[in-house]
Protein backbone atom coordinates (compact mmCIF):
# COMPACT_ATOMS: atom_id res chain seq x y z
CA UNK A 1 0.00 0.00 0.00
CA UNK A 2 1.16 3.37 -0.84
CA UNK A 3 2.28 5.89 2.01
CA UNK A 4 -0.43 8.33 3.47
CA UNK A 5 0.04 12.18 1.84
CA UNK A 6 3.24 11.09 -0.09
CA UNK A 7 3.49 12.36 -3.63
CA UNK A 8 5.32 11.51 -6.79
CA UNK A 9 5.61 14.50 -9.37
CA UNK A 10 6.39 12.71 -12.54
CA UNK A 11 6.36 12.94 -15.87
CA UNK A 12 8.29 11.15 -19.29
CA UNK A 13 10.10 14.27 -20.23
CA UNK A 14 12.56 16.46 -18.87
CA UNK A 15 11.77 20.03 -18.36
CA UNK A 16 8.61 20.26 -17.18
CA UNK A 17 8.90 21.69 -13.79
CA UNK A 18 8.92 18.11 -11.94
CA UNK A 19 11.05 19.82 -9.58
CA UNK A 20 10.60 23.23 -9.33
CA UNK A 21 6.70 22.14 -7.96
CA UNK A 22 8.48 19.40 -5.60
CA UNK A 23 10.58 22.47 -4.59
CA UNK A 24 8.32 24.91 -3.54
CA UNK A 25 4.99 23.06 -3.25
CA UNK A 26 7.25 21.68 -0.52
CA UNK A 27 9.08 24.47 1.14
CA UNK A 28 5.32 26.06 0.94
CA UNK A 29 4.00 23.23 2.94
CA UNK A 30 7.41 23.54 5.38
CA UNK A 31 6.83 27.52 6.21
CA UNK A 32 2.56 27.11 6.66
CA UNK A 33 3.75 24.00 9.62
CA UNK A 34 3.56 20.73 7.69
CA UNK A 35 6.55 18.51 8.39
CA UNK A 36 7.77 17.57 5.01
CA UNK A 37 9.94 15.19 3.27
CA UNK A 38 11.52 15.73 0.01
CA UNK A 39 13.01 12.70 -1.61
CA UNK A 40 14.76 12.75 -5.18
CA UNK A 41 14.83 10.21 -7.37
CA UNK A 42 16.78 11.57 -10.30
CA UNK A 43 20.22 11.00 -10.33
CA UNK A 44 20.97 14.77 -11.91
CA UNK A 45 20.01 15.72 -8.15
CA UNK A 46 18.61 19.38 -9.51
CA UNK A 47 16.65 19.62 -5.78
CA UNK A 48 19.90 20.47 -4.64
CA UNK A 49 20.34 23.46 -6.64
CA UNK A 50 16.63 24.71 -6.51
CA UNK A 51 16.83 24.54 -2.60
CA UNK A 52 20.62 25.61 -2.24
CA UNK A 53 22.30 22.68 -0.62
CA UNK A 54 24.42 21.75 -3.38
CA UNK A 55 27.83 20.35 -2.24
CA UNK A 56 26.61 21.12 1.71
CA UNK A 57 27.23 18.36 4.27
CA UNK A 58 23.41 16.88 3.80
CA UNK A 59 24.23 16.23 -0.24
CA UNK A 60 25.22 12.67 -0.28
CA UNK A 61 24.41 12.36 -3.82
CA UNK A 62 22.23 9.71 -3.25
CA UNK A 63 23.73 7.23 -0.62
CA UNK A 64 21.47 6.82 2.07
CA UNK A 65 18.42 5.66 -0.16
CA UNK A 66 20.84 3.66 -2.02
CA UNK A 67 21.91 1.89 1.29
CA UNK A 68 18.97 1.61 2.35
CA UNK A 69 17.00 0.03 -0.80
CA UNK A 70 20.09 -2.30 -0.79
CA UNK A 71 20.46 -3.52 2.47
CA UNK A 72 16.23 -3.50 3.08
CA UNK A 73 17.16 -1.13 6.47
CA UNK A 74 15.28 2.26 6.31
CA UNK A 75 16.23 5.31 4.92
CA UNK A 76 18.28 7.62 7.00
CA UNK A 77 17.60 11.74 6.39
CA UNK A 78 19.86 12.98 4.28
CA UNK A 79 19.56 16.19 6.26
CA UNK A 80 17.25 19.71 6.28
CA UNK A 81 17.03 22.45 3.59
CA UNK A 82 15.07 24.56 5.54
CA UNK A 83 13.01 24.34 8.99
CA UNK A 84 10.57 21.05 8.67
CA UNK A 85 11.39 20.48 5.62
CA UNK A 86 14.08 17.21 5.21
CA UNK A 87 15.54 16.00 2.71
CA UNK A 88 16.89 12.99 0.52
CA UNK A 89 19.17 13.42 -1.76
CA UNK A 90 19.85 12.18 -5.37
CA UNK A 91 23.30 12.23 -7.39
CA UNK A 92 25.79 9.96 -8.86
CA UNK A 93 24.38 6.79 -6.45
CA UNK A 94 21.09 7.68 -7.55
CA UNK A 95 22.55 5.80 -10.80
CA UNK A 96 23.45 3.05 -8.98
CA UNK A 97 20.03 2.48 -7.56
CA UNK A 98 18.88 2.53 -10.89
CA UNK A 99 20.94 -0.21 -11.45
CA UNK A 100 20.33 -2.29 -8.26
CA UNK A 101 16.33 -1.95 -9.65
CA UNK A 102 16.93 -3.33 -13.29
CA UNK A 103 18.71 -6.61 -11.80
CA UNK A 104 15.65 -6.97 -9.66
CA UNK A 105 13.34 -6.29 -12.50
CA UNK A 106 15.36 -8.43 -14.70
CA UNK A 107 14.84 -11.71 -12.02
CA UNK A 108 11.08 -11.03 -10.90
CA UNK A 109 8.96 -8.46 -12.81
CA UNK A 110 7.40 -5.80 -10.73
CA UNK A 111 9.77 -6.46 -8.06
CA UNK A 112 10.92 -2.93 -8.01
CA UNK A 113 7.24 -1.71 -6.99
CA UNK A 114 7.85 -1.75 -2.71
CA UNK A 115 11.23 -0.57 -2.71
CA UNK A 116 11.42 3.02 -2.08
CA UNK A 117 8.10 2.27 -0.23
CA UNK A 118 9.95 -0.36 2.42
CA UNK A 119 12.69 2.02 3.13
CA UNK A 120 10.59 5.13 3.14
CA UNK A 121 7.70 3.16 5.34
CA UNK A 122 9.75 3.39 8.53
CA UNK A 123 10.38 6.92 8.75
CA UNK A 124 7.13 8.16 7.21
CA UNK A 125 4.68 8.85 10.52
CA UNK A 126 6.94 11.70 11.17
CA UNK A 127 6.20 13.63 8.10
CA UNK A 128 2.34 14.91 7.39
CA UNK A 129 3.63 15.53 2.97
CA UNK A 130 6.03 13.39 0.93
CA UNK A 131 7.03 14.64 -1.96
CA UNK A 132 9.19 12.32 -4.63
CA UNK A 133 10.90 14.49 -7.36
CA UNK A 134 10.99 11.85 -10.27
CA UNK A 135 13.01 11.36 -13.05
CA UNK A 136 11.94 11.65 -16.77
CA UNK A 137 13.14 8.29 -17.42
CA UNK A 138 14.10 5.17 -15.84
CA UNK A 139 11.44 2.66 -15.66
CA UNK A 140 12.77 1.16 -12.45
CA UNK A 141 12.92 4.53 -10.43
CA UNK A 142 9.60 5.53 -11.99
CA UNK A 143 8.12 2.12 -11.07
CA UNK A 144 9.51 2.62 -7.44
CA UNK A 145 8.12 5.51 -7.07
CA UNK A 146 4.77 4.61 -7.91
CA UNK A 147 4.99 1.81 -5.21
CA UNK A 148 5.82 4.44 -2.77
CA UNK A 149 3.33 6.92 -3.77
CA UNK A 150 -0.62 7.45 -2.90
CA UNK A 151 -0.94 9.99 -5.20
CA UNK A 152 0.33 11.06 -8.96
CA UNK A 153 0.78 14.41 -9.82
CA UNK A 154 1.74 14.90 -13.79
CA UNK A 155 3.03 18.43 -14.89
CA UNK A 156 3.11 19.20 -18.62
CA UNK A 157 3.56 21.86 -20.93
CA UNK A 158 1.51 22.50 -23.93
CA UNK A 159 3.74 20.94 -26.65
CA UNK A 160 3.53 17.33 -28.10
CA UNK A 161 7.07 15.96 -26.92
CA UNK A 162 5.91 16.86 -23.08
CA UNK A 163 2.16 15.44 -24.11
CA UNK A 164 3.41 12.07 -25.25
CA UNK A 165 5.90 12.26 -21.85
CA UNK A 166 2.40 12.43 -19.62
CA UNK A 167 0.79 9.83 -21.79
CA UNK A 168 4.15 7.44 -20.86
CA UNK A 169 3.50 8.10 -17.64
CA UNK A 170 -0.34 7.47 -17.86
CA UNK A 171 0.85 3.89 -19.05
CA UNK A 172 3.74 3.46 -16.58
CA UNK A 173 1.07 4.38 -13.73
CA UNK A 174 -1.46 1.51 -15.18
CA UNK A 175 0.85 -0.96 -15.25
CA UNK A 176 2.12 -0.18 -11.54
CA UNK A 177 -1.36 -0.72 -10.23
CA UNK A 178 -1.31 -3.73 -12.37
CA UNK A 179 1.46 -5.10 -10.45
CA UNK A 180 0.37 -4.04 -6.67
CA UNK A 181 0.90 0.05 -6.16
CA UNK A 182 -2.02 1.51 -4.51
CA UNK A 183 -1.38 5.00 -6.44
CA UNK A 184 -3.87 7.31 -7.24
CA UNK A 185 -3.84 10.24 -9.94
CA UNK A 186 -4.57 13.61 -7.99
CA UNK A 187 -3.96 15.68 -11.19
CA UNK A 188 -2.36 16.97 -14.50
CA UNK A 189 -0.43 20.53 -13.76
CA UNK A 190 -0.28 22.57 -16.86
CA UNK A 191 3.21 23.66 -16.42
CA UNK A 192 5.10 26.75 -18.32
CA UNK A 193 2.01 28.81 -19.69
CA UNK A 194 1.78 32.62 -20.49
CA UNK A 195 -0.24 33.89 -17.90
CA UNK A 196 -2.33 36.31 -19.98
CA UNK A 197 -2.89 33.44 -23.17
CA UNK A 198 -6.21 32.17 -21.63
CA UNK A 199 -7.48 30.45 -25.10
CA UNK A 200 -4.32 28.43 -25.45
CA UNK A 201 -4.30 27.36 -22.20
CA UNK A 202 -8.05 26.31 -22.03
CA UNK A 203 -7.05 24.49 -25.43
CA UNK A 204 -4.18 23.02 -23.27
CA UNK A 205 -6.44 21.64 -21.07
CA UNK A 206 -8.70 20.16 -23.14
CA UNK A 207 -5.93 18.33 -25.18
CA UNK A 208 -4.24 16.91 -21.44
CA UNK A 209 -7.87 15.63 -20.53
CA UNK A 210 -8.08 13.83 -23.81
CA UNK A 211 -4.91 12.66 -23.54
CA UNK A 212 -5.73 10.65 -20.42
CA UNK A 213 -9.53 9.62 -21.76
CA UNK A 214 -11.08 12.14 -20.03
CA UNK A 215 -10.55 10.67 -16.68
CA UNK A 216 -7.76 12.51 -15.33
CA UNK A 217 -8.21 15.79 -13.72
CA UNK A 218 -6.03 18.69 -15.50
CA UNK A 219 -6.19 20.95 -12.09
CA UNK A 220 -7.29 24.45 -12.18
CA UNK A 221 -3.81 26.40 -10.94
CA UNK A 222 -1.49 27.29 -14.04
CA UNK A 223 2.33 27.70 -13.42
CA UNK A 224 3.44 30.36 -15.86
CA UNK A 225 6.45 30.71 -17.63
CA UNK A 226 8.83 32.89 -16.34
CA UNK A 227 12.63 32.47 -17.36
CA UNK A 228 14.04 34.90 -14.76
CA UNK A 229 12.41 33.76 -12.21
CA UNK A 230 13.64 30.17 -12.99
CA UNK A 231 17.19 31.32 -13.50
CA UNK A 232 17.12 33.62 -10.63
CA UNK A 233 16.07 30.22 -8.29
CA UNK A 234 18.18 27.88 -8.98
CA UNK A 235 21.33 30.42 -9.20
CA UNK A 236 20.43 31.80 -5.41
CA UNK A 237 19.06 28.34 -3.94
CA UNK A 238 15.65 30.18 -3.23
CA UNK A 239 12.46 29.15 -3.94
CA UNK A 240 10.05 31.38 -5.48
CA UNK A 241 8.24 33.27 -2.62
CA UNK A 242 11.74 33.36 -0.95
CA UNK A 243 12.83 35.35 -3.52
CA UNK A 244 9.60 37.49 -3.84
CA UNK A 245 10.21 38.12 -0.02
CA UNK A 246 14.29 39.49 -0.76
CA UNK A 247 12.42 41.61 -3.89
CA UNK A 248 9.99 43.05 -0.94
CA UNK A 249 12.58 44.44 1.06
CA UNK A 250 14.77 45.89 -2.53
CA UNK A 251 14.72 49.48 -2.99
CA UNK A 252 12.24 51.00 -5.69
CA UNK A 253 13.48 50.82 -9.16
CA UNK A 254 13.45 54.69 -9.72
CA UNK A 255 14.95 54.46 -6.43
CA UNK A 256 18.10 52.63 -7.81
CA UNK A 257 18.04 54.29 -11.16
CA UNK A 258 18.89 57.75 -9.27
CA UNK A 259 22.17 56.12 -8.25
CA UNK A 260 23.09 53.24 -11.00
CA UNK A 261 26.34 52.47 -9.07
CA UNK A 262 23.70 50.55 -6.70
CA UNK A 263 22.19 48.55 -9.94
CA UNK A 264 22.70 44.99 -9.31
CA UNK A 265 22.01 42.43 -12.21
CA UNK A 266 21.67 39.76 -9.98
CA UNK A 267 18.41 41.79 -8.53
CA UNK A 268 15.37 39.35 -8.26
CA UNK A 269 13.30 39.73 -11.18
CA UNK A 270 9.66 41.53 -11.43
CA UNK A 271 8.30 38.46 -12.46
CA UNK A 272 9.00 36.19 -9.42
CA UNK A 273 5.57 37.52 -7.76
CA UNK A 274 3.12 36.37 -10.14
CA UNK A 275 5.17 32.91 -9.88
CA UNK A 276 5.40 32.66 -6.35
CA UNK A 277 1.64 33.28 -6.56
CA UNK A 278 1.20 29.98 -8.92
CA UNK A 279 2.71 27.68 -6.41
CA UNK A 280 1.27 29.50 -3.76
CA UNK A 281 -2.07 28.51 -5.57
CA UNK A 282 -0.57 24.83 -6.60
CA UNK A 283 0.50 24.05 -2.92
CA UNK A 284 -2.75 24.87 -1.89
CA UNK A 285 -5.00 23.09 -4.59
CA UNK A 286 -2.60 19.57 -4.10
CA UNK A 287 -3.32 19.39 0.28
CA UNK A 288 -6.82 20.42 -0.62
CA UNK A 289 -7.33 17.69 -2.81
CA UNK A 290 -5.97 15.32 -0.87
CA UNK A 291 -7.62 16.22 2.27
CA UNK A 292 -11.22 16.32 0.24
CA UNK A 293 -10.11 12.75 -0.63
CA UNK A 294 -8.79 11.37 2.74
CA UNK A 295 -12.22 12.72 3.94
CA UNK A 296 -14.45 10.87 1.44
CA UNK A 297 -12.29 7.81 1.94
Amino acid sequence: MGLARCVAVMNGKGGVGKTSIVANVGALAAAAGYRVLLVDLDPQGNLAEDLGYTGADIDDEGRALFAAVATGNPVTVSGSARERLDVVAAGEHTEELEGLLNMRRQRTPGATVGAVRDALQPISDNYDLILLDCPPGGAALQDAALGAARWLVIPSKTDASSRKGLRTVARRFVEARNAGADVDLLGVVLFGAGSSATAIREQAREELSADLGGVAPVLDTVVRHSEASARASRRDGRVSHELEADAANLPSWYERLKNPNSIDLRDVPASVTGLAGDYQQLAQEILAKIAAAEVSA
